[in-house]
């Protein structure tokens, strides 16, 4: 059976869509299928972190209701084992049902090694609907002290839904900006409560790639944050690989 991993982030800004895609394409060079579904309802991007900008698509919603199988979920021409769903435009979270969403997901387990959710920064209705049907669940943080106070409050709020695999993942370090505020990847786990997934770098191919609408992992395959998607997206599959930085 597949597994539901949403990718969760307290605040704006931190990160995540990018981390998702990266993720999510890390895992299809790997050759594990995988579902990527944008939750990020009204505030849609994903498609372009993954390198789909024109691509229109079905959203997860046209899925839950019923008018169109999984397996017309867009695919994605570089990574033929990644398929895509975006998100609905017209419809605020509140208003999917939760058992169908639960439900898609269920039968996306079946088809799918895993399915990663890019849920909307914050604690409202779409990461709940995202939270929800979680096997595990990624929270994406800057290392400054309100993003790391933000992903403690996620990491809580996730803990009280009954979800127990929960991890951090630490974007856009700078070992100069950290050195110069004398703080440690171990300060920020200890801030958060939460044990570390692994670091991603801060790399400028990460916005160029969006820019010119290309996945990271194939604009700019050594980059550092490319190495380091990789890397988690290894350990997502129970490798043990070290946590360094670059």
């Amino acid at each position: 059976m597949g597994v539901v991993i949403a990718v969760a982030s307290g605040k704006g800004g931190t990160g995540k869509t990018s981390v998702c895609a990266g993720l999510s394409t890390a895992l299809a060079d790997m050759g594990r299928t995988v579902l990527c579904i944008d939750c990020d309802i009204g505030l849609r991007n994903l498609d372009i972190s993954l390198g789909l900008p024109d691509n229109g698509g079905l959203s997860f919603l046209d899925v839950c209701q019923g008018g169109y199988p999984l397996s017309q979920a867009a695919r994605h021409p570089d990574y033929p084992k990644l398929a895509f769903l975006t998100a609905p435009m017209n419809c605020p979270a509140e208003k999917i049902p939760m058992e169908s969403f639960q439900d898609m997901l269920r039968r996306a387990r079946t088809e799918f090694d895993y399915i990663l959710l890019d849920a909307p920064a914050g604690l409202g209705a779409g990461f709940r609907l995202a939270a929800s049907a979680a096997d595990r669940c990624l929270i994406v943080t800057g290392a400054g002290p309100a993003a790391v106070r933000d992903a403690a409050r996620v990491g809580e709020v996730l803990e009280l839904m009954g979800k127990t695999d929960i991890r951090l993942i630490v974007n856009r370090v700078d070992r100069d900006i950290m050195r110069a505020v004398r703080l440690t990847v171990d300060d920020v786990m200890d801030t958060a409560g939460l044990p570390l997934a692994g670091i991603v770098m801060e790399d400028m191919q990460v916005p160029l790639a969006a820019a010119f609408g290309r996945p990271l992992l194939r604009y700019a395959r050594r980059c550092p944050a490319a190495a380091c998607c990789r890397r988690i997206a290894k350990r997502i599959q129970g490798f043990h690989i070290p946590v360094a930085l670059g």
